[in-house]
């Protein structure tokens, strides 16, 4: 599993994370989509970027709050500021 040991703990966070994958900013290739997650090794959330069939490219951890507030975001997309 890829996910990187730092932990988004804010909706700034996870969105900055979004629209650096949603524009490529991070480099991934073949990116199909992004979901959150919970390890079944030990239960911690995370935001996972797929790539196909739904192969892991990259996650990143996230608090509990962050996993119950940001579903929304992650589901629907960043919305652009006017």
């Amino acid at each position: 599993m890829n996910i990187e040991n730092d932990v988004i703990d804010n909706l700034a966070d996870l969105e900055r994370f979004l629209v650096l994958v949603e524009k490529g900013g991070l480099g991934l290739e073949g990116v199909a989509g992004v979901g959150m997650a919970t390890s079944n090794a030990d239960g911690r959330h995370f935001v996972a970027v797929f790539g196909d069939n739904h192969k892991l490219l990259l996650g990143r951890w996230v608090t509990p709050e962050i996993f119950e507030t940001g579903q929304d975001m992650v589901k629907n997309g960043v919305k652009p500021k006017h």
